[in-house]
């Protein structure tokens, strides 16, 4: 009896210095919480707790226990997600379209709990960000198969915020009318011009007439509202179901690996102090001399920074200039990074890194 007392006294003291630690540690994730929301940073990070439970389960000397130290890592991290998530629910994330478009699945993949605002179009999202009415805006940047979006690549340019992740989404078009529609009744199909563009194929198969949409939520939702068996629209599965439509024919992509890059834009760069997988971006303009950007290029690549895209964008202010867009696999706000910079600048108008982040991550 004397060694079940003992055991359980000492339990309890244990306990009173873990529920303390427990406060500490819960005040720390809310400073952790407000950093995310600040910066745009989606709640759960999966590759640092992985990396945090390899690095704390290494202290635990017991092989016996080890297993269940992982247990009690693990669900430790779950329940700081849900404190995190609770003080996020307010965090208002700016994207262009309605309820159900592929910019607001997006959203809310990235901050699983959030108030999604929703813009008519992409500069009023941006612009909502930067006037403070939301904290992020998550806006597409380029498609696999219809590739850039350039009026969004033209605003990282040219305005402030800057990037805190890129996030991969799988699209699926499905072409969706009113129910009991037939696939021989339908005479035009709407949507946004990328998503026309990524079916294509389909629509000349089956000869019909197209008109651009805002957006593919948008399309759907005139689509109801119309009421019409001549109209059809294509958007996702879930757009389909919130504005009450009938698949009609599912995946009708011109390739079957459909994928949207979409940018979490910020007033305020990102440094999470972590290495590994790190991918950054670069903006610039080069000096209109001969070999200016060979040189940009050649020092980039003299300093270890494997660029995974170079882009060229036409300046719409300046007739026949361009700026350049490039995506280089390493942390450009690094020591390293920052000597590269300056190694670049004589060559560059214009030099701006607008983020350093893990990735790829494709959201589910």
């Amino acid at each position: 009896m004397e060694k079940l007392t003992y055991a359980r006294e000492t339990i309890s003291a244990i306990d009173k210095e873990i529920a303390a630690l427990f406060e500490k540690r819960m005040n720390a994730v809310r400073l952790v919480s407000e950093y995310k929301i600040e910066h745009g940073l989606p709640i759960y990070d999966e590759a640092r707790e992985n990396a945090l439970i390899e690095k704390n389960t290494s202290l635990i000397t017991d092989e016996e226990l080890r297993p269940y130290y992982v247990d009690f890592l693990r669900n430790t991290m779950r329940v700081s997600r849900n404190f995190q998530a609770k003080l996020s629910e307010g965090m208002r994330v700016a994207f262009s379209g309605v309820e159900g478009a592929f910019a607001s699945i997006a959203a809310g993949k990235i901050f699983h709990r959030c108030v999604r605002v929703p813009y008519p179009d992409f500069r009023s999202a941006y612009n909502a960000v930067i006037e403070g009415d939301c904290d992020c805006a998550v806006l597409p940047i380029e498609n696999s198969t219809a590739g850039e979006v350039g009026q969004v690549m033209d605003m990282m340019f040219s305005g402030p915020l800057c990037v805190s992740g890129i996030y991969d989404l799988s699209i699926i078009h499905n072409l969706m009318a009113v129910p009991g529609t037939k696939l021989s009744d339908i005479e035009e199909v709407i949507s946004h011009p990328q998503a026309l563009s990524q079916c294509s194929a389909y629509i000349r198969e089956h000869g019909f007439s197209i008109k651009e949409f805002e957006n593919t939520a948008r399309a759907a939702k005139f689509v109801a509202e119309q009421r019409s068996p001549r109209l059809a629209a294509i958007a996702s599965d879930e757009t389909a179901k919130l504005y009450g439509l009938e698949i009609l024919e599912k995946g009708i992509n011109e390739r079957n690996v459909n994928t949207t890059r979409f940018a979490v834009l910020t007033r305020s760069i990102v440094n999470d102090n972590t290495k590994d997988g790190k991918h950054s971006i670069l903006m610039f303009t080069v000096r209109n001399e001969a070999g200016a950007l060979a040189q940009a290029i050649n020092i980039i690549g003299r300093y270890g920074y494997n660029m995974r895209c170079l882009r060229s964008r036409p300046m719409k202010e300046l007739l026949w200039q361009y700026y350049f867009y490039a995506e280089a696999e390493g942390d450009l706000s690094s020591p390293e990074g920052r000597r590269m910079m300056k190694e670049i600048e004589p060559y560059c108008d214009k030099l701006r890194m607008l983020g350093s982040f893990r990735y790829p991550a494709e959201l589910k």
